[in-house]
């Protein structure tokens, strides 16, 4: 028996993203947020005996979840590498592949990942600091607050949880640090924030924001996703399909800009009567959860799912 405790995980957008993605039957495909792989079973179900399947995830765990136990993927058209999507293009070239005809990217935390307290993702559960999606490197959140300046700790919380009161937060967290007990667990962050933050947001817990900010900055999710979809670009064969489910505004904020700059066609000042650059991808849609999906997964409200189409021919 797994010594891993299994925690449910809902697939947001499961049959959108998959339809959007997989065009051709025969083709290679990648999933570079395997999580418990919802999405990726059925690209399988849709594959053809010549299709592949390259699945990516940084989180041990997720790792484990595809190579044992009963949640094991034993397809012989699927592999998977503990790696981060931003890493992908490396990743791929060592298994002889520079080019695929679709991509999938399901942004943000997991629910075993939120559910599991000793993963330190939640305020709701009392747990360890932690909020690293690869806990096998880098920094924990509670290292992070342990040894960076109340400026620092501000702008994190400012930029990545859009936080007003993010220097009154940031000032209580270094107050309480110098006082010789800075915060290690969850718990201890949600009480410090709590009394920090003013005014309230209805429906929203005080701590929702900073929690936000802590472990995009950690995981440095952001940067990994620029990365991420330069790397789609160059690895997406003409007509193949990339598909962006995001959860939150900067994320999306970043997807949207990007298809919308790479769907541009571009003129050279310097030659106004030449042909233009050709864009090198297609928007084709943007696809929000169903009534139905909300009710039945609340943690699907904030889903914004993109689909582009590479359109020139790649270099």
């Amino acid at each position: 028996m797994s010594s891993t405790p299994e925690f449910l995980h809902t697939t947001v957008l499961l049959n959108e993203a998959v339809d959007a993605l997989v065009t051709n039957p025969e083709g290679l495909y990648v999933d570079g947020t395997f999580g418990r792989g919802g999405h990726s079973r059925l690209i399988l179900q849709r594959l053809g005996s010549a299709g592949r399947l390259f699945a990516i995830d940084r989180d041990p765990q997720a790792i484990a979840a595809a190579t044992s136990g009963a949640t094991r993927v034993t397809d012989p058209r699927f592999s998977i590498h503990h790696t981060s999507f931003g890493q992908m293009v490396p990743t791929l070239a060592a298994q002889g592949v520079t080019k695929v005809d679709g991509l999938l990217l399901d942004l943000g935390v997991s629910s075993p990942q939120i559910d599991d307290p000793s993963r330190g993702f939640s305020f709701r559960f009392d747990g360890p600091l932690d909020m690293r999606m690869d806990t096998t490197r880098g920094e924990s959140a509670a290292d992070f607050l342990a040894r960076a300046d109340e400026r620092h700790i501000a702008e994190v919380i400012r930029d990545y949880g859009e936080e007003r009161f993010a220097l009154q937060v940031a000032k209580a967290l270094v107050a309480r640090r110098e006082s010789g007990s800075p915060v290690r667990t969850t718990r201890e962050l949600s009480d410090v924030v709590a009394r920090a933050v003013k005014t309230r947001e209805p429906g929203q817990d005080p701590a929702t924001r900073t929690f936000q900010a802590l472990r995009i900055f950690v995981n440095a999710e952001l940067e990994e996703l620029e990365q991420g979809l330069t790397s789609a670009l160059g690895l997406l064969a003409p007509g193949g399909r990339l598909v962006v489910i995001s959860f939150h505004s900067l994320e999306d904020r970043i997807v949207k800009t990007f298809i919308a700059r790479e769907s541009k066609s571009e003129i050279d000042r310097r030659a106004p009567f030449a042909e233009p650059k050709p864009t090198r991808l297609k928007s084709i849609a943007r696809v929000k959860p169903s009534a139905e999906e909300i009710a039945a997964n609340p943690r699907s409200r904030s889903a914004v799912m993109r689909i582009a189409e590479r359109t020139e021919v790649a270099a």
